[in-house]
């Protein structure tokens, strides 16, 4: 008897369940640059609340692509950055981002019509 075919999994489809959601890619987005304080990170996603961000966040960290960073002070001050992994998952968002932005132009331009001359035989 033969084994049974393993279920194979396709790349794209692990890395989307990653950042599934309205916020995951924003946030990678926004702290690609700088590691940045919950609060600052939640005023630059703008429209996010507090639980959210805290669970997504949570999250991306739980997918060792955020690094969490606490500083052990009083007030407690906390730092968010990318881990490596997070920063090579945002160089592939950024080219889905291009993409999407080059799709909708796309869409959004007026189609080409030309009149072209009945032919005549």
């Amino acid at each position: 008897m033969s084994k049974p075919a393993q279920h194979q999994t396709c790349g794209l489809s692990a890395a989307l369940a990653v950042i599934h959601g309205k916020w995951k890619a924003t946030i990678l987005w926004m702290l690609h640059a700088e590691p940045l304080r919950f609060g600052e990170l939640r005023r630059r996603v703008g429209g996010i609340s507090e639980k959210v961000l805290f669970e997504q966040l949570r999250e991306l960290e739980a997918e060792g692509l955020v690094h969490r960073e606490d500083a052990g002070e009083n007030p407690p001050r906390v730092e968010y950055s990318l881990t490596e992994s997070g920063l090579e998952l945002n160089i592939a968002v950024h080219a889905l981002s291009e993409w999407g932005t080059r799709h909708v132009r796309k869409r959004d331009e007026p189609a080409a019509f030309s009149w072209a001359a009945p032919q005549v035989s």
